[in-house]
């Protein structure tokens, strides 16, 4: 059985949820049930990434009112943000019922047990390699980065991104030697071996490439940050959020561990499933996953990725997401005032994966009456309904025209999944649901209910449901209920009203 592993960008549990997290996940899951469905052997992976700065901040923030201990340790006491992330990392987690994501592991970078082990035995090959070094620094940090920028990075002074000045830090840091593996990132991106989706995104990385990595700072000093995963052999030290939070990709795989009785196959997931086959991305971690991450996977003699998807961001009326703002939409609440397919549905047919995608309720609640009230809905209400009165059906093939009609809409769709663009994966399906609404128009079964019409009818209605179960699979899964085969005989029920109109 062919394998597939695909992987989601890890979100800082800095703050709750809110719509733009979700991208990563969504388009994942898309993928991961798509390969299910082609009979592949999925390892879904998503997590949360809860070390740094910006963290313990955040954990400081929200517990402002709690007594500290005066024994001289830090200002945050460790209890309080491990209180602070089990909780906030909780609500990234549930959305594996708000949004029906299929996700098959869940990896925490706090996790002592499962990740630790495998990020210092990364840290370690590095070092056994020669290419960590230590030395004195001083630079411009972003904290809502977690990571040093240059003034060319700023504008007019202040983070592009945080709308922030950076700090200036001076430090004594562990450095991994990136620059000497610039060239052969590079070739590996040009040939492929490395595929960087969209094309705008791998001109944009070989651009950089092209310039030359500088080495980059690979630790922290632990007076400054204790938060996160010790540097192995140097208490002084703690691993960059970053640097830490990339492993989990082998991490949540066994690599490291050792916690089998047989040690040999402690790592037996690690050697099955990496490399990824597919790394989703949004477009702020380019630069860590399609240079940095590469190059310490070259640096342990370890395999790259296959490809890494980059999608944009998304706006809610045209700006972005930003608490200042006022614009947080929360997807639970969302979810729970309009339901989950219409949420899923919105962000893969209405936001282009490439290009920054918008949100507004207007524009929401347009697609969901046109589309999913008047469309699926509409469709799968007229066919069932029609079946149902007219009683079983003698299952067999359909006609020719309607057969060819299905077959050319699943290799148009395998197509556009294979290309990344879910939007006009979608909008294929839904080209299917509009020939069917036109072929009921044309044969009118109301007025000569022809067998065999409701048959091509109840078997595009079928077809759509499957090819839609990686999209809305809450609603493809309705729809299948209403179709019962029994041997030869089709046995029709109506079902419940999939989509009321608002």
């Amino acid at each position: 059985m062919e394998k597939f592993y695909i992987t989601t960008s890890i979100p800082y549990v800095n703050a709750t949820p809110h719509l733009g997290n979700v991208l990563d996940s969504v388009y994942a899951d898309v993928l991961a049930r798509y390969h299910r469905q082609r009979g592949a052997d999925v390892r879904f992976l998503t997590g949360s990434d809860e070390h740094g700065v910006k963290i313990a901040r955040s954990a400081a923030a929200r517990f402002a009112g709690e007594p500290r201990p005066s024994d001289g340790r830090e200002a945050v006491p460790t209890e309080i943000i491990q209180r602070f992330v089990d909780e906030t990392s909780a609500k990234f987690r549930a959305l594996k019922e708000t949004l029906n994501l299929s996700w098959d592991d869940f990896i925490r970078t706090s996790d002592q047990q499962r990740h630790w082990p495998g990020a210092q035995k990364l840290w370690n090959a590095l070092a056994a390699q020669g290419d960590l070094y230590k030395k004195s620094y001083k630079g411009l940090y972003c904290v809502g980065h977690e990571a040093f920028v240059t003034d060319k990075d700023l504008d007019n002074g202040v983070c592009k991104d945080h709308q922030k000045k950076p700090e200036i830090i001076a430090e004594e840091n562990w450095f991994f030697k990136l620059s000497k593996y610039s060239k052969e990132i590079e070739s590996r991106i040009k040939n492929q071996e490395l595929r960087i989706v969209p094309e705008g995104k791998r001109h944009e990385i070989l651009s950089l490439l092209k310039e030359g990595l500088e080495d980059v700072s690979f630790s922290r000093p632990s007076k400054d940050l204790s938060w996160g995963v010790p540097v192995p052999g140097d208490p002084t030290q703690t691993m960059y959020v970053w640097a830490d939070a990339l492993a989990n990709y082998i991490s949540a795989l066994g690599y490291g561990s050792t916690s089998s009785p047989q040690v040999d196959d402690s790592e037996k997931d690690f050697k099955k499933y990496w490399p990824a086959d597919v790394q989703v991305i949004g477009k702020d971690n380019l630069r860590f996953h399609a240079a940095i991450w590469p190059g310490m996977l070259l640096s342990a003699g370890l395999p790259l990725p296959k490809t890494v998807f980059v999608h944009g961001f998304l706006t809610v009326d045209g700006q972005k997401i930003s608490k200042t703002v006022g614009n947080v939409i929360d997807p639970v609440e969302l979810v729970k005032k309009y339901g989950t397919d219409p949420v899923r549905y919105y962000l893969l047919r209405e936001v282009s994966p490439f290009e920054d995608g918008d949100f507004s309720y207007e524009k929401f609640e347009a697609a969901y009456n046109g589309d999913l009230a008047n469309g699926i809905g509409n469709f799968s209400a007229r066919v069932l309904a029609l079946a149902e009165k007219a009683g079983n059906l003698a299952a067999g093939k359909a006609s020719p025209e309607i057969e060819a009609a299905i077959q050319k809409t699943r290799e148009e769709l395998e197509e556009k999944i294979g290309e990344y663009k879910f939007h006009e994966a979608a909008s294929v399906i839904w080209g299917l649901i509009s020939f069917g609404d036109s072929y009921v128009n044309e044969k009118k079964p109301w007025q000569n209910p022809d067998p065999g019409v409701l048959l091509d009818l109840v078997t595009i209605l079928e077809n759509v449901a499957e090819l839609l179960s990686p999209f809305i699979p809450g609603t493809a899964e309705k729809i299948s209920k209403c179709i019962v085969r029994e041997g030869k005989i089709l046995k029709i029920k109506k079902g419940e009203v999939l989509f009321p109109r608002l």
